[in-house]
């Protein structure tokens, strides 16, 4: 996964350097023109370098496509380990990222680990700047490494195989960094969300906190008239167009078709915008086009079996945030089990994963906030105004600060008390109360949320469940007719080479193949395009045609958007027709009297019984400890009342860890987690117990309470609640007159 070589940009000419003669146009024969002769030379020469641009992109393509390993780090790169040598390979690998210049590595860090999305595209996106996850982790000081594949799936691979894989990934990186203060942060992009949330929830001992930015987890999810993606596999019937398609790939299901899905969804921007501005500002656009066109046009391959797995269970089947899936050995993926804190970045932009399936997931399974605690989780999520779904992975100008804050914060993250938070930030102004303990350009502050407010961001519709468990429904009796009458026949006909055919042939691959120096008339536009380059007259910027241009564009994107809007509304008012229809329900077994037929997931006995031994040992173990469990328990009682946790406040928690010797980040956390549950089961026997795990000692006491103060006054002077609790545990804290006067 070594870094790619990129091309020099394409030269900038302008009118100040143009030689008299522009590619065989004469710009003498235009002077009389005026600004309409300046158009057109202008004109004809961007259309020339548009072709090439287009030609550059193709032979960038198979350039790219010709590599071992396919991808688009900006990043040099080192294997540590491949995945198709393992007892049952797949076509995954860990890569150890080397840093850039000028940034140093902290080795007790705790490392970084990426995992990019296999949903068409290859890997590299959380790499793919130097402003993305992996550059922002490694200017935090953390080692960093990445999860990538190859464009072919190994025989017979499927998603418990690349789960496994993951797995041993992990166990690798933590044997390689035996000194690390915490489990590695691992970060899911999008379609590896859902895997990295699976496999934590089946080996939750390796994970430290999860990131999973723009991963849908719940499916079902969405909002009428804002979220269309959702409905398509209902329209199409469900999953049998996806047997069929593998079955045509001769076994492979090609990634050019999610390429085209995604393209579909906004006609505007595939059809028009993306060539137009391009074509509009060659001379500066080129290179940027080229750099995106290599991830967006390096399309992968999934077998068969994985992507009806894909979707079967999730996409249609919505099975994992309602702990249905099961595993070929037994196990249960139930996503209560992870025991890392878990941070959803999701935007209100992205119309591929909006909040409602980033964040839905969570009201399927708590039913409230003492159900999540009780399970000992810790989620945190932050909601981006208007970032689409790319950016939330590359990590641009507009994303950079959450990259930035999660990973310069991400030990405050991991010891958060179990619960519901938002992450909130705030621009770091002169006037910030202690600059030196704000991280970056930002403050975070971790506010608590509660599950009425995912309920008001997901707006749960017990209608739209019953028509989507229709879809499900509808969906297993297509596929079993398609297996049972047409698969037999279409698998006979299918080979490598049709399937060769179908994927040279699909629209997000074809225009490769017309504009690549294979196509002999394309050899001749270099050839013009670099006669161009050389006497390049650009039009004016006050060029009254340049303005009718940009009206043109203007109202080709509204007529393409108004197009799109009517589509999407078509289809969903046909869904919602289709599938809403009683008929339709009764006759796949759908009951009227059905309240919801979505199952939601229970306390199993087992863990009923854990829980109720939990309570039990904390009740019992409230009167216990020291100085330390005592400043804890005081700091956690504070930090209760109020609107969150300050990343200020943190790093002068520090200073309580850091007095503890070698007390480990787990310990640290465990030791704060049991102090938490103690106030929660119980508030005043724990506050009552404080005095007596304090010592006689005066001096001691006050050191310790001028700590607690120092946190809690970090982000400034307290006030309301939060002042009354600190001036309550001075009151703890203070020696009892008698025990004074004895001394």
């Amino acid at each position: 996964m070594a870094k790619t070589s990129e091309p020099d940009s394409l030269p900038t000419v302008t009118a100040a350097n143009a030689s008299p003669s522009a590619g065989g146009i004469s710009p003498a024969l235009m002077q009389p023109w005026g600004p309409v002769g300046e158009y057109v030379t202008d004109t004809l020469q961007r259309t020339v370098l548009f072709w090439d641009v287009l030609r550059q992109r193709s032979d960038e393509y198979f350039q790219h496509k010709a590599m071992a390993v396919p991808n688009v780090l900006s990043f040099n790169a080192e294997l540590v380990l491949d995945g198709r040598t393992l007892a049952r390979p797949v076509n995954y690998g860990l890569a150890r990222i080397q840093p850039p210049v000028g940034v140093t590595i902290n080795q007790r860090k705790r490392p970084f680990v990426v995992v990019d999305p296999r949903a068409g595209h290859g890997p590299g996106i959380g790499g793919f700047k130097a402003d993305s996850e992996l550059g922002v982790a490694m200017r935090a000081g953390h080692p960093c490494y990445f999860i990538g594949f190859t464009p072919d799936p190994m025989p017979g691979q499927t998603i418990e195989d690349i789960m496994r894989a993951e797995a041993i990934f992990l166990e690798t990186v933590i044997a390689l960094h035996p000194q690390a203060d915490g489990k590695p942060c691992v970060i899911g992009n999008c379609q590896a969300g859902w895997a990295v949330m699976m496999l934590a929830a089946t080996r939750p001992e390796l994970f430290g906190p999860i990131i999973i930015p723009g991963s849908p987890l719940s499916y079902w999810a969405g909002v009428e008239g804002q979220n269309p993606m959702r409905y398509t596999g209902g329209l199409y019937g469900g999953s049998w167009l996806t047997a069929l398609t593998s079955d045509l790939g001769h076994g492979k299901f090609d990634g050019a078709y999610l390429v085209g899905n995604f393209e579909n969804m906004n006609p505007a921007n595939t059809l028009w915008t993306k060539n137009y501005d391009l074509w509009s500002k060659v001379d500066s656009e080129g290179r940027r086009f080229l750099d995106f066109e290599r991830w967006w046009g390096g399309h992968v391959n999934l077998n068969a079996e994985e992507m009806q797995w894909i979707v079967d269970q999730l996409f249609i089947g919505n099975r994992l945030a309602t702990a249905e899936i099961v595993t070929s050995d037994g196990v249960r993926i139930d996503l209560r089990n992870i025991r890392s804190p878990i941070v959803c970045f999701c935007s209100k932009g992205d119309n591929i994963t909006p909040p409602q399936q980033a964040l839905g997931w969570i009201i399927d399974l708590y039913r409230d906030l003492d159900d999540l605690r009780a399970c000992g989780q810790t989620i945190v999520y932050a909601i981006h105004e208007s970032i689409g779904h790319l950016g939330i992975f590359v990590s641009g100008g507009v994303a950079r600060k959450e990259h930035e804050e999660f990973a310069s914060n991400i030990d405050l993250i991991d010891v958060l008390p179990p619960g519901l938070y938002e992450a909130v930030m705030t621009p770091k102004t002169a006037d910030a109360v202690n600059p030196d303990l704000i991280g970056g350009e930002w403050i975070v502050r971790f506010e608590p949320r509660s599950l009425d407010d995912i309920r008001a961001i997901v707006q749960p519709n017990p209608d739209d469940d019953r028509r989507f468990a229709t879809v499900q429904r509808v969906s297993d009796i297509n596929l079993g007719l398609y297996r049972t009458l047409f698969q037999p026949f279409v698998q006979a006909f299918a080979s490598d080479k049709t399937a060769e055919w179908l994927h040279k042939l699909n629209p997000s691959e074809l225009p490769y193949e017309l504009f690549s120096d294979r196509n002999p008339l394309m050899r001749q536009i270099a050839e013009l395009a670099e006669q161009v380059r050389g006497q390049r007259q650009p039009a004016s910027s006050n060029n009254p045609l340049l303005q009718v241009q940009a009206m043109i564009s203007d109202g080709m994107i509204a007529a393409l958007d108004g197009w799109r809007d009517l589509r999407d509304h078509s289809m969903e008012q046909i869904f919602l027709a289709l599938y809403g229809s009683p008929l339709l329900q009764a006759l796949v077994g759908l009951r009227a009297s059905d309240e919801n037929p979505r199952r939601r997931p229970g306390m199993e006995p087992e863990q009923i019984a854990f829980i109720q031994q939990r309570i039990g040992e904390l009740k019992a173990r409230i009167a216990e400890g020291g100085l330390t469990e005592a400043a804890i328990r005081s700091l956690v009682y504070i930090g209760m009342a109020g609107p969150g946790v300050d990343e200020r406040a943190f790093n002068e928690l520090r200073e309580i860890r850091a007095s503890q010797g070698n007390m480990t980040l787990a310990e640290f956390k465990q030791l704060l987690r049991e102090q938490f549950f103690g106030l929660l089961l119980d508030r005043d026997e724990a506050l009552a117990a404080i005095p007596k795990m304090l010592p006689a000692d005066a001096e001691a006491r006050a050191k310790i309470l001028a700590v607690i103060r120092s946190v809690v006054t970090a982000a400034g002077e307290v006030s309301g609640e939060r002042a009354e609790r600190l001036a309550e545990v001075e009151k703890l804290f203070a020696i009892p007159v008698a025990d004074g006067a004895a001394g």
